[in-house]
């Protein structure tokens, strides 16, 4: 039940049925609030809609759903051994076009779309953009896609695919986004959209579901943007204050590379905001972000639940990626191999106990990467 829209700095109220990107007071994310007092528990949706009651659409339409959400949480005993951890890994592979990307989109979209938005703008380094073109040209709305010269050939075909303009540029997705400064278009890039993060944080409630209502103690998560993480971190609040679960929250971990780890160097600063990462690369494309703006709410969500941020070399994700699929016949994108490689670090510092049950995110499918060296 929507409320209203609060701004995630100065906490600012801004009206939920305008069309908005930042706070017109200090030009920070809003992030969407709602009357949890009128929020019935999840309906028998296999999808993301099942938590409709605190998603921002107020009529969803079940003809526009593609079947986002609801994706398996499975243990990985094999590499579990092999790393002395108890892991479990939410595999959003399965998600229509290929990456969690599909459930901002799939929210994000219908929202645009019930506020009566033409069309969307968004830099992306590839999923998302894919993601937002896709689900664009099913709800009838024009879409302007940019993004690096480096991205995933694949993403750069669902554009294409889709109809949306899609504009490559070399560089990073900070040079993608100036690459639409001329396109007046709604902006839907990461955060300067108040309902992306609300599908993402589906994944939060479907880890405490698919666990009977209770959570792990650890969440490992790829950040690039961030969104994820964020969105996780807002749906476990929620579910505290409705009584879906209680006690203490999971520990959420970030991951980066080492090629591109602005959270994980102002972690370690223990500053409140990042600083632009220069000459920003990795083979794990979705985390190459040298800036996140939401970068004040991963580290204010890391040091409320008492967790962490690492960085992982790409030879380190190469090699698990591989490991994983020898032992576990799954094929994660780079993005998830990260996750296990963070867990391996962590585990090797002691951070990680054996028995710290840890949930890992693979954001995407794997085939979706047949060119990427690491």
């Amino acid at each position: 039940m929507l409320s209203h829209l609060e701004c995630a700095r100065c906490g600012r109220e801004h009206d939920a049925d305008a069309v908005q990107n930042l706070c017109h007071e200090c030009s920070s994310p809003l992030l969407a609030r709602y009357d949890l007092t009128k929020v019935g528990r999840p309906t028998a949706e296999n999808s993301l809609w099942r938590y409709r009651d605190v998603l921002p659409v107020r009529e969803p339409d079940p003809a526009f759903s593609l079947g986002e959400g609801m994706t398996p949480l499975i243990a990985l005993p094999a590499l579990s051994r092999a790393l002395d951890a108890r892991v479990l890994m939410k595999d959003e592979s399965l998600v229509p076009t290929g990456s969690f990307k599909a459930r901002g989109a799939a929210v994000g979209v219908a929202r645009a779309r019930e506020l009566g938005v033409e069309g969307i703008k968004m830099p992306t380094n590839g999923n998302a953009g894919a993601a937002w073109a896709l689900y664009a040209v099913r709800a009838g709305l024009r879409s302007v896609i940019a993004m690096p010269e480096d991205a995933p050939l694949i993403t750069r075909e669902e554009v294409l695919a889709s109809g949306a303009e899609l504009r490559v540029v070399p560089g990073t997705i900070a040079d993608a986004g100036k690459a639409l400064a001329d396109v007046g278009l709604f902006d839907a890039s990461t955060l300067r959209e108040p309902y992306r993060i609300e599908g993402k944080k589906t994944m939060g409630y479907e880890i405490a579901e698919q666990l009977g209502w209770r959570v792990p103690d650890v969440i490992v998560y790829p950040t690039g943007g961030g969104v994820g993480l964020i969105g996780i971190h807002k749906a476990l609040h929620e579910m505290r204050e409705l009584g879906w679960i209680d006690g203490k929250l999971p520990r959420l971990v970030a991951v980066q590379s080492t090629g591109c780890a602005p959270i994980v160097r102002a972690f370690e600063q223990n500053a409140a905001e990042s600083e632009f990462w220069a000459d920003a690369y990795t083979g794990a494309f979705g985390i190459n972000v040298p800036k996140p703006l939401g970068d004040f709410m991963i580290l204010r969500a890391i040091a409320e639940t008492g967790g962490t941020a690492v960085a992982v070399t790409d030879e380190q994700i190469a090699l698990d990626r591989e490991e994983c699929a020898r032992l576990e016949g799954v094929f994660l994108c780079p993005e998830g191999a990260a996750t296990i490689s963070a867990v391996r670090a962590l585990r090797g510092t002691g951070w990680l106990a054996p028995d710290d049950e840890v949930v890992v995110l693979n954001t995407g499918a794997g085939i979706k990467y047949p060119a990427v060296r690491l």
